[in-house]
């Protein structure tokens, strides 16, 4: 392994970074459409399905939240980068949570760049010190992060609170109720009231957090079709003419007849409408 280097270590921090905001955004895609699956299976009747996938979700929402994490520490990294780059055997404590969790927690994601910034920190503070950190001796590393990586079964209580807002965003009518008492139709009984696993502050299920569904209710409105307006064309001298005789002989005997001026040509009324049309 090369010696420190600066601006290397700047630039993995950055790229860490992107690659991390990246990995979040498809995870949240994919999460989405897994929600609208777990719907569907409700719909349907196949609870035990849809718990199978709803454990899986947790597992993911966890894991979103570590990501999210280890990018702030990384950005802390970043703000205090003139910290980490002091020529120290040992972080200062004002960056020592964020090295401790990216050397510990790095090894369990998928993304070479941060594994890549892990090696330059544990080269850069030494073989003791990445062996005690990946021990957590101390505890030296986040509880957020540990609870983060803690691999545990959700609980069915958890599940059902899941598959209550799940179903519920989704307007699937769904009660555990139903399915405890062996009724898989959809449709039997209440939802169940999962607000009290939520909270703000995180969404993991060790922190009793909130989940953020997304509202599939609003309908887009539909667009009424118009007919378009047709620019309105000035009658011609011989229409005017027509026009005023017919008013004439509508006012009754008082009124002098005028004769009408002999027909004319097809091809001459054409051609005075669109002479009349270039005038617009």
């Amino acid at each position: 392994m090369p010696p420190w280097n600066s601006a290397k270590a700047k630039v993995q921090l950055r790229l860490s970074v992107q690659r991390l905001r990246t990995l979040q955004e498809k995870k949240e895609a994919q999460a989405k459409s897994a929600r609208r699956d777990i719907a569907t299976l409700v719909e349907r009747g196949k609870i035990e399905t849809a718990r199978i996938k709803v454990e899986g979700i947790i597992g993911e929402d966890i894991h979103l939240e570590l990501l999210e994490l280890l990018e702030l520490y990384c950005e802390l990294l970043l703000a205090r980068f003139g910290v980490l780059d002091q020529n120290t055997r040992e972080p200062d404590p004002a960056i020592l949570e964020g090295v401790c969790s990216i050397i510990y927690a790095a090894p369990r994601t998928e993304l070479k760049e941060l594994n890549v910034l892990r090696e330059i920190l544990m080269h850069k503070f030494g073989r003791e010190f990445s062996l005690q950190v990946m021990e957590n001796r101390g505890s030296c590393v986040s509880d957020r992060v540990i609870r983060k990586l803690d691999t545990a079964t959700p609980s069915t209580e958890l599940v059902d609170a899941y598959l209550a807002e799940i179903t519920k965003a989704y307007g699937v009518p769904w009660s555990s109720a139903a399915d405890k008492n062996g009724g898989d139709e959809p449709g039997r009984g209440l939802n169940v009231c999962a607000y009290r696993f939520f909270s703000k502050s995180s969404r993991s299920y060790n922190s009793q957090s909130d989940i953020v569904l997304p509202d599939i209710k609003a309908e887009a409105a539909s667009a009424t079709p118009t007919t378009p307006k047709l620019p309105d064309i000035p009658p011609t001298e011989d229409e005017n003419e027509k026009a005023g005789l017919s008013k004439e002989g509508s006012q009754g005997n008082n009124t002098a007849v005028i004769k009408p001026s002999p027909p004319e040509d097809d091809f001459d009324l054409l051609t005075k409408r669109f002479a009349a049309l270039k005038k617009r």
